[in-house]
């Protein structure tokens, strides 16, 4: 990918969008207090924004098969920072954090598929999956953005401060995302004769199986996502750490896992392009499975510990993700991608939507009420099972292409 300033300033602005991702999980810990939640209200409040961040993939992956995928993206775009903006203001008790941060998904989705099918539109396959590995290890760091800021932002004003700073990526990334498409072309596949959805899609085998795979993939990745800051403040509290300084030092290393994941999408998706989908897949997501049903067992032991596995499971619970991705452009033509993208977002975010709800009543059922949870390795295993089943549908794709792919050389 080098000297690719067009990929690069799209990848800016996707890490400026996502910086707002994690900003309620760093601060969930306090919020949790300063809000009187239950640890089941604290996960519905991800599950909103899981269940939001679904439907708008949908609709906006629908709508870019029909108005362009450039178009979409930057009208999404502008939604982004006006709602972030708006959860920064008025964000303040447990309906309103539902409310707004539900609203702030409802319009995120048209910055992360559309930019999946300009890729598809741009690079050839032998390159593809490089490509959509930068993208995805760009949400990665507005992630891990999301997180630094946040900590840093609890620790100096309150939760108040940490979503003013975490809204001000969406407005940055609007700006950049203008520049880096003004010279893009908003292309609109048109439909093959005789070819419909069901067709390209549904009774599409290696399709729906690679659709599967993400929904369960992302019911793990989701579900950790939405708890890992709150589990590793645990951590830092059952080792003596004060409660402020534990959700902050959280913030930070939760921030770390996030950047194992930006290696993992920059370096796994190159990898498949080398060494095919199907291997690199499956590999991910059993070890990712493995450190499901480990990592919450973890509480009360070495703090060296919990981070070393708490890494690896950032890595491998994100790496499949551009694997997946590419794939699926491969196995469905380009007038239906965005539809199919649409169906695969429904299914996963819809997964990772209910994830969080059914961790945090785990939680709920394995402790004693109170606000910092002791007892973590069932909800843990929850996820865990995502994973294992992400690994078997990995398991049941054809043998890859790919091999087939690297014979070619690249126009590029």
């Amino acid at each position: 990918m080098k000297g690719d300033s067009w990929l690069f300033a799209v990848c800016a602005a996707r890490t400026c969008m996502t910086s707002v991702f994690m900003t309620y999980a760093a601060a969930l810990p306090v919020l949790r207090t300063e809000w009187g939640m239950s640890a089941t209200a604290a996960g519905s409040i991800s599950t909103g924004f899981q269940a939001g961040y679904a439907v708008s993939l949908v609709a906006f992956s629908s709508l870019a098969d029909r108005v362009g995928a450039r178009r979409v993206f930057l009208g999404s775009a502008w939604l982004s920072a006006v709602s972030a903006l708006a959860f920064a203001f008025w964000a303040r008790s447990y309906t309103t954090g539902l409310l707004l941060y539900t609203l702030m998904a409802l319009t995120q989705g048209g910055t992360y598929t559309t930019a999946i099918m300009l890729i598809a539109d741009r690079y050839p396959p032998e390159r593809r999956g490089a490509a959509v590995g930068w993208l995805i290890a760009s949400s990665s760091a507005g992630y891990a953005l999301s997180l630094l800021l946040s900590g840093w932002a609890l620790a100096w004003g309150g939760y108040a401060t940490s979503f003013f700073a975490s809204a001000c990526g969406p407005v940055v990334g609007v700006v950049v995302l203008w520049f880096a498409l003004r010279r893009t072309s908003n292309v609109v596949h048109p439909p093959r004769a005789g070819v419909r959805f069901g067709t390209a899609v549904v009774k599409n085998r290696p399709a729906m199986r690679l659709i599967l795979g993400y929904t369960f993939h992302s019911w793990e990745l989701l579900g950790m996502w939405a708890w890992t800051p709150a589990f590793v403040a645990a951590a830092f509290a059952v080792s003596g750490a004060g409660s402020i300084r534990a959700v902050e030092l959280a913030s930070y290393v939760s921030a770390s896992f996030h950047v194992m994941g930006l290696i993992a999408s920059s370096s796994m998706g190159r990898l498949s392009d080398n060494l095919g989908r199907r291997l690199v897949l499956f590999s991910l997501a059993a070890a990712s499975a493995a450190c499901s049903l480990a990592f919450g067992w973890l509480i009360g032991g070495p703090l060296a510990l919990v981070v070393i596995v708490g890494a690896l499971y950032g890595f491998t619970a994100l790496g499949d993700s551009p694997v997946l991705s590419t794939a699926l452009t491969e196995a469905v033509s380009a007038p239906y991608l965005g539809a199919a993208l649409a169906l695969r977002s429904f299914l996963g975010f819809g997964a990772g939507a209910v994830a969080p709800i059914v961790f945090g009543r785990v939680l709920d059922l394995t402790n004693v009420p109170g606000p910092t949870p002791t007892i973590w390795g069932w909800a843990f295993v929850t996820l865990g099972a995502g994973g294992l089943a992400a690994a078997y549908c990995a398991w049941g794709l054809a043998p890859d292409r790919v091999r087939a792919l690297r014979a070619k050389p690249s126009p590029m």
